[in-house]
C-alpha cells in the first residue's frame, strides 16, 4: 500500500479474537494488510494475516493472556508494517450501542458511556473498549469511530421492543435492541447492488448463521424484527449460547444445583448451544462429521436446523409475507446440509431450492420455480466499518 495513500484500519474485536484490516481510502475502497490474532487468554495464540499483495502467510504465536496483552501485541505489530504510517482513521465494531443510530468518532463523553452500559454485555464491550483505550493512548491524535452492531434494529418497531416486564424497566433501556447489526447493513447493501427490488420495497428475512447466529426481519429496508434481544445470548440456538430459554430456569437451578447467577451467566453463554446440546463440539463442522454415528451430534443438528425454520416461519408471519431469504455467517455460507433442512418442508411459503445451486454454494440457491428467492452472500462487517470511517473523519476526507 503506498504510503503516500490515506488509509483507514478497522478492528473487530471478539470474545476470544480480534480482526483487523487496512483500506485504502480511495472509491471503492480497497482492502490491503488483514488478518486477526485468535485464541486469545487460551493457549496457542495466534497472529495469522494475509499480506498486501494477497499472499498468505504463517501463523505468529503470540504471548497474549489478555486483550490488553493482544492489542498491544497487534499495535507493535502493525506499527512495523508498510502502510502504517499512512492510517488517517480507525473504526471499531462496538456490539452494544443502546440507543445509538449511527456510527460516531470516539469522544470521551462516548468512552464514558459505554463503560457505563458494559454490563449489558460483559463479554464484548469491556475488551471492545480496551481496544479503543489502548489505541487512543498510542496514538491520541487519531480518529476513532464506534460503529454500533445495534444500530441497524433501530427502525423496530415498539412492539418489537417492549420486553413483558414492568414498565420501570424499560425507563432504564431494557428492552430489544438485536444484533448483527453491521452484517446486516453490509447484506441489503448487497442486496440492492444486485438489483434484488426486495431490499427497498419488499419482504427479506436476513440469517446470519454463524458462531453466534440470529436472524432479521427488514420490511422495505428496514428492520422490523430480530432474534437475538437484550443481549446477544437470545434466539437462536448457537455454538455456545443457547439462544431463548424459559426464565424459570434460572431460579430452578438455583434451588435444585445451588448454581450462582455468575455460574448459570457461564452456562447459558459458553458452555450451551452446539456445545452443550452435543457434549462434543460447538463447531458445526465437527457435528456435520459426526452425525450419522452419534446420536448427540445429530440432535444438535436437528435443534439448530429445527429452531432456524421456526423463526423464518415467524418473521414470515410478522412481514406478511416473503420475497427473499440471505443466508449468512459461516454456516450459512459454507453448509448447504443446513440451509437445505432449514430450508425442508418451507413450501407454503413458496420457498424451493435447487439441489444442484445449493450444493455448489451458488450465490442463488432456490429453483427457477420458487416464488421466494433464496441467497448465499458473504458478509463483510470490516468494509461497513471502513466505510463508517471515511464518512466520518475530517482528516480522511480532506486528503
Amino acid at each position: 500500500m503506498p504510503p503516500a495513500s490515506p488509509s483507514i484500519l478497522t478492528i473487530n474485536g471478539g470474545s476470544s479474537s480480534i480482526k483487523f484490516a487496512l483500506y485504502q481510502a480511495v472509491q471503492p475502497l480497497k482492502r490491503g494488510l488483514h488478518g486477526q490474532i485468535d485464541r486469545i487468554g487460551l493457549s496457542g495464540t495466534n497472529l495469522t494475516f494475509v499480506d498486501a499483495d494477497g499472499h498468505q502467510q504463517n501463523s505468529r504465536g503470540l504471548a497474549a493472556t489478555d486483550h490488553k496483552s493482544a492489542a498491544n501485541s497487534l499495535f507493535d505489530w502493525l506499527q512495523g508494517q508498510e502502510g502504517f504510517d499512512s492510517v488517517r482513521g480507525v473504526g471499531h465494531r462496538v456490539v452494544h450501542g443502546m440507543r445509538h443510530t449511527a456510527p460516531e468518532v470516539v469522544t470521551q463523553a462516548l468512552l464514558d458511556e459505554l463503560h457505563r452500559i458494559s454490563p449489558n454485555d460483559p463479554d464484548h464491550l469491556p475488551r471492545e473498549i480496551e481496544l479503543i483505550e489502548t489505541f487512543r493512548r498510542r496514538h491520541p491524535e487519531m480518529c476513532q469511530v464506534a460503529c454500533f452492531d445495534t444500530a441497524f434494529h433501530q427502525t423496530m418497531p415498539r412492539v418489537a421492543k417492549l420486553l413483558p416486564i414492568p414498565r420501570r424497566f424499560d425507563a432504564k433501556g431494557i428492552q430489544r435492541y438485536g444484533f448483527h447489526g453491521l452484517s446486516y447493513a453490509y447484506l441489503m447493501e448487497e442486496l440492492a447492488r444486485l438489483g434484488d427490488t426486495a431490499a427497498s420495497k419488499g419482504r427479506v428475512i436476513l440469517a446470519h448463521l454463524g458462531n453466534g447466529a440470529s436472524m432479521a426481519a427488514v420490511l422495505d429496508g428496514k428492520s422490523i424484527d430480530t432474534s437475538m434481544g437484550f443481549t446477544p445470548t437470545g434466539g437462536l440456538v448457537m455454538s455456545t449460547r443457547s439462544g431463548d430459554l424459559d426464565p424459570g430456569l434460572a431460579p430452578f437451578l438455583a434451588r435444585t444445583e445451588q448454581m450462582s447467577t455468575k455460574q448459570f451467566y457461564e452456562m447459558v453463554n459458553h458452555k450451551s448451544g452446539l456445545l452443550g446440546v452435543s457434549d462434543i463440539s460447538p463447531d458445526m463442522r465437527d457435528l456435520l462429521a459426526k452425525q450419522a454415528g452419534d446420536a448427540r451430534a445429530a440432535e444438535a443438528v436437528e435443534l439448530f436446523c429445527y429452531q432456524a425454520k421456526k423463526w423464518i416461519g415467524s418473521f414470515a408471519a410478522a412481514l406478511g409475507g416473503l420475497e427473499t431469504i440471505v443466508f449468512a455467517g459461516g454456516i450459512g455460507e459454507n453448509c448447504p446440509s443446513i440451509r437445505a433442512r432449514v430450508c425442508d418442508g418451507l413450501g407454503f411459503l413458496g420457498v424451493e431450492l435447487n439441489s444442484a445451486r445449493n450444493a455448489a454454494n451458488a450465490a442463488v440457491i432456490s429453483s427457477d420455480a420458487s416464488r421466494v428467492t433464496v441467497r448465499v452472500i458473504r458478509t463483510d462487517e470490516e468494509i461497513m466499518i471502513a466505510r463508517s470511517v471515511m464518512r466520518s473523519c475530517p482528516a480522511i476526507a480532506a486528503e
